[in-house]
């Protein structure tokens, strides 16, 4: 007799751990998690390297994660590579520990695209957000949470760098944010609240997942590939999965992905979820047309080099933040060049879009990932923008130099911006939630995937609009939402 459980989940990242730590809270739901990395059981079992929020092991020999080839412009080509947490926790185990919020006003942009409804509006997930968390600034206010899982915190002894940076902005006359989850946004600049406790990073692994393991409706299975779904016509009713070298399938009543925004794409492609025309091309048999992979969002990052003599202090990467509408210029405390300090500036809302295909049917070779940056003149415009603004922060610093400065001729601005073209790597929107008349919609409000049955999808390739900030503690939220509906 083949075992079935409710519910299984794919992927065992950020959204994973939450989403699998609260169906099991019901002792009546069988709750099964499929990660693709290594699993530990125990808090004394993670690697330092996880644990120590300094430090990102995301170098060439890091074992956790994944790793892609992409194209973040086209004219010019500009090529990079780009990784993902594939391990227990996801991204979430191996990132700098920020944690803040989208905006009310991308919840506004969110709820807009579902025409009616309100189930995403800033008023429906603002307890999703609350519960999250255990902020030990502002837990006593209203719109924070001082009882969830995850430590939240500031810094209150910020490193050279970090405090020449924030004196230089409220020098120029930027205002000081002391919370940048405050529910009304504003221009300004912040310490970075972090997913942090005294032993190192907190994400939804230890905070959510671990402490859930005891129960015996939970069960976890590491170095566990998901290659394809299965379908009875078109019910979802199991997963093929490369473990040890080996496939097999596991059945569930109900299958979530929640392996990230390239990975679920990726996956619902493998399993005949696309477009008939690419799925076709690569002989893959249709079980359901979809616009799966088009027009996802990324924060398109900008990176100028300098040099400043401070004083060197082990700190997260980015302890503060100034926020300029849907600008983000970020002063990093590591160097990525020995002896140079780099600022970013991101742009957090781009009109430009980018498409997401796979390659090859062998789910071992990556897929196409092209972010198509800077394709709208308007982009250019504001990150130009705020590479001066940032320009004018570094004079303020006394920075001894910028590496490479900025042309003022246009068209030599132009090229500029492609050779220091960098990605925040927080793509989202591959497989966006959207109205039941929305051609480009992939799941509905509930996080189902539409023209099947038993197919649910939780992570950022949901996000039906970009996102103003980082993604971690929004992907926390959504999988907080989603858990609602699907257990209900």
């Amino acid at each position: 007799m083949v075992r079935m459980v409710d519910t299984l989940i794919v992927g065992g990242g950020t959204a994973g751990c939450v989403l699998a730590a609260r169906l099991s809270e019901d002792p009546a739901h069988q709750v099964r998690v499929l990660e693709a990395g290594p699993l530990w059981t125990t808090p004394g079992a993670i690697p330092a390297e996880l644990l120590d929020p300094t430090t990102m092991p995301i170098g060439p020999d890091s074992p956790w994660l994944w790793r892609y080839d992409v194209a973040l412009s086209a004219d010019p080509p500009v090529a990079a590579r780009i990784v993902r947490g594939r391990v227990i926790g996801g991204s979430g185990s191996i990132n700098g520990g920020y944690f803040v919020r989208a905006t009310a006003a991308d919840f506004a942009a969110w709820a807009r695209t579902l025409g009616a409804s309100s189930a995403w509006s800033f008023d429906a997930v603002l307890p999703m957000f609350r519960r999250t968390e255990r902020d030990v600034d502002f837990g006593d206010q209203p719109w924070h949470g001082c009882s969830g899982p995850i430590p939240v915190r500031r810094t209150t002894n910020p490193a050279p760098i970090s405090a020449a940076f924030a004196a230089a902005c409220l020098a120029t006359g930027f205002p000081e944010i002391p919370d940048l989850n405050a529910p009304i946004g504003a221009d300004g600049v912040g310490a970075v609240p972090c997913n942090l406790d005294e032993n190192g990073r907190i994400g939804s692994a230890l905070g959510y997942l671990l402490p859930a393991l005891a129960r015996p409706n939970l069960t976890v299975g590491g170095e566990s590939y998901a290659t394809r779904i299965r379908f009875d016509r078109s019910r979802a009713i199991g997963v093929d999965c490369l473990c040890g070298g080996r496939i097999h399938t596991e059945w569930a009543d109900r299958i979530v992905l929640s392996a990230g925004a390239i990975e679920s794409a990726a996956l619902l492609l493998r399993s005949g979820i696309g477009r008939p025309d690419r799925l076709r091309g690569l002989g893959i048999p249709i079980v359901y047309a979809a616009d799966v992979g088009a027009g996802f969002s990324d924060h398109p990052e900008i990176g100028i080099d300098y040099l400043l003599e401070t004083g060197d202090q082990a700190t997260v990467p980015v302890e503060s933040v100034l926020e300029l509408d849907d600008v983000e210029i970020r002063p990093y405390t590591m160097s990525f060049t020995p002896g140079v300090r780099r600022l970013g500036v991101a742009l957090m809302r781009p009109d430009s879009s980018g498409v997401l295909r796979l390659r090859s049917t062998d789910p071992t070779v990556a897929p196409l990932i092209e972010h198509r940056y800077l394709a709208a003149e308007s982009d250019r415009t504001r990150l130009r923008a705020g590479v001066a603004i940032a320009t004018e922060l570094l004079k303020r610093m006394k920075a001894h130099q910028i590496v490479e400065p900025i042309p003022a001729r246009s068209d030599l601005a132009a090229a500029w911006l492609r050779g220091n073209l960098a990605t925040s790597q927080h793509l989202s929107g591959t497989c966006r939630m959207g109205r039941e008349d929305d051609e480009a919609a992939v799941v509905d409000e509930s996080c189902r995937v539409r023209g099947v049955t038993g197919l649910f999808i939780v992570d950022l390739s949901i996000a039906p609009v970009p996102l103003s900030r980082g993604p971690q503690a929004t992907t926390m939220m959504i999988a907080e939402r989603a858990a609602g509906y699907l257990g209900s």
